[in-house]
């Protein structure tokens, strides 16, 4: 349920938060936004343009989550505002959804119920992207086959300097609550390029964190580092206790 008409962060406007003083004199190094922020409103969309256009000054990097979301506007909406956006964007980040509904590009081969990916139709959709946004440095995707509401397959794709990475295959993975698994890889991969991973590292380190996020209840990962070194090394993305 998004329950967030008249939050704080809807009726937030350019000018609040002096993003100069956090990306050239704080020192944030990463900054992570993305599609439902930005489809807040008019207000929370200039925010998202602002706080870009200061960590591409800076060289902060940027990663942005397409997160389509029907219910807070629709693909014409998210596409007219998220093309002003892409340009100063180095990481990008959604599903064959998000990159359809947002910047328009086509994943061929693909069936309606999503039961069967291929994917090196995913890694076709990925080239378009990155020759239309030349500054986009990394793209990463996640994969889902859906077998049951409660046992999808799931992997990850991860796009860097022209090479594609693909994370190990969670075959049969048991979902508790499927909600935050984007955002999973985003942090899991987002701490590998941080700490000086490897992009094929990265990439399954994104995969692990969206895998394990899915085993507990929440879109906020319950997850620490050990677990995530378990699981990322080969282990069982069953939580350890």
């Amino acid at each position: 349920m998004y329950d967030r008409g008249h939050s704080a962060a809807s009726n937030m406007k350019p000018g609040m938060i002096d993003f100069k003083k956090i990306f050239g004199q704080v020192g944030v190094r990463w900054l992570h936004t993305g599609g439902i922020f930005t489809a807040l409103s008019d207000g929370a969309a200039g925010v998202v343009h602002e706080a870009l256009l200061a960590a591409k000054a800076a060289g902060t990097i940027v990663s942005y989550d397409l997160n389509f979301r029907s219910k807070l506007w629709n693909s014409a909406k998210a596409q007219q505002v998220t093309k002003e956006l892409i340009n100063n964007v180095d990481c990008l980040i959604g599903n064959e959804e998000d990159f359809q509904k947002v910047l328009g590009f086509e994943v061929e081969g693909v069936d309606e119920n999503l039961s069967a990916l291929n994917t090196s139709a995913y890694q076709r959709m990925v080239e378009k992207v990155v020759k239309a946004y030349p500054n986009v440095k990394v793209v990463g995707t996640t994969l889902r086959e859906v077998k049951s509401g409660l046992i999808n397959n799931w992997s990850a794709i991860l796009w860097h300097d022209g090479k594609f990475y693909q994370s190990r295959r969670f075959e049969n993975l048991e979902i508790e609550d499927r909600v935050g698994g984007g955002d999973g890889f985003s942090s899991g991969f987002s701490y590998g390029f941080l700490n000086g991973k490897t992009p094929q590292e990265c990439c399954d380190l994104g995969a692990a964190h969206g895998a394990l996020l899915q085993s507990t209840r929440g879109d906020t990962s319950q997850i620490d580092l050990d677990e995530l070194n378990h699981v990322y090394k080969g282990g069982s993305a069953r939580i350890k206790r």
